[in-house]
């Protein structure tokens, strides 16, 4: 969808949030085996619809009976977390009177998309979301934190194209090398586990005849 006078402030604030979040899981290492991508901070007009975007990564597809997960609300740091969205019985299922039915789940637990959206934003609303993922047989537990910042009006359209364009294709970019090391890491650790199993087939087989060696090498001498 083309960015117009009204909604560059939006996409430029995705692709930037997009290509931060790229930009810190490859100075910490690279991806792992579980990762939950967020925007680190999103805003919303008063009054308005949002959509809380997290996705996350595995090297392991989604099992329903196995997969667990939850959105929890928090006011602040110091607060205790309000779960209002839990995967329960192979479907998604808001809980709690927090938000009521102005959330909705708009995800899709099998492309690893866990988004909500937020119907009617208030001031109150204003605080920390938290998505939590565990995805066995994945050991890691995901969690992404979002801080939500409500406003009563949208700052003034200013021309903001070129750096739309390069913030996307920073974010894009990013994301590819994301996704890049997830694979590299999936394809290593399937091969570490077959080289495992071949070592283990050798050393049963040497056990099972300990002698025929010997035998051989006495034939040939």
């Amino acid at each position: 969808m083309p960015c117009n006078s009204q909604s560059r402030n939006k996409c430029w604030t995705s692709a930037v949030n997009l290509g931060y979040v790229g930009l810190v899981l490859v100075l910490a290492g690279g991806a792992s085996a579980m990762d939950v991508l967020v925007a680190n901070q999103i805003t919303a007009l008063n009054g308005t619809k949002v959509k809380i975007s997290c996705t996350f990564t595995s090297c392991y597809k989604v099992e329903n009976s196995k997969f667990a997960m939850n959105w929890s609300y928090q006011e602040t740091a110091n607060d205790t977390r309000d779960i209002f969205m839990i995967f329960h019985k192979n479907k998604m299922q808001p809980t709690g009177m927090r938000f009521g039915d102005r959330v909705a789940f708009v995800g899709n637990v099998e492309k690893n998309d866990l988004s909500v959206t937020l119907e009617d934003v208030q001031i109150s609303d204003e605080g920390l979301y938290h998505c939590w993922v565990h995805n066995p047989p994945d050991r890691v537990l995901g969690l992404g934190t979002i801080e939500l910042v409500v406003v009563t009006e949208l700052p003034p359209p200013r021309d903001t194209t070129i750096a739309v364009v390069i913030g996307a294709s920073v974010g894009g970019i990013l994301a590819l090398l994301i996704l890049s090391m997830v694979v590299v890491k999936c394809v290593r650790r399937h091969r570490k586990q077959e080289l495992i199993s071949d070592e283990q087939k050798m050393e049963e087989e040497g056990k099972l005849d300990p002698e025929g060696g010997t035998e051989e090498g006495t034939k040939q001498l």
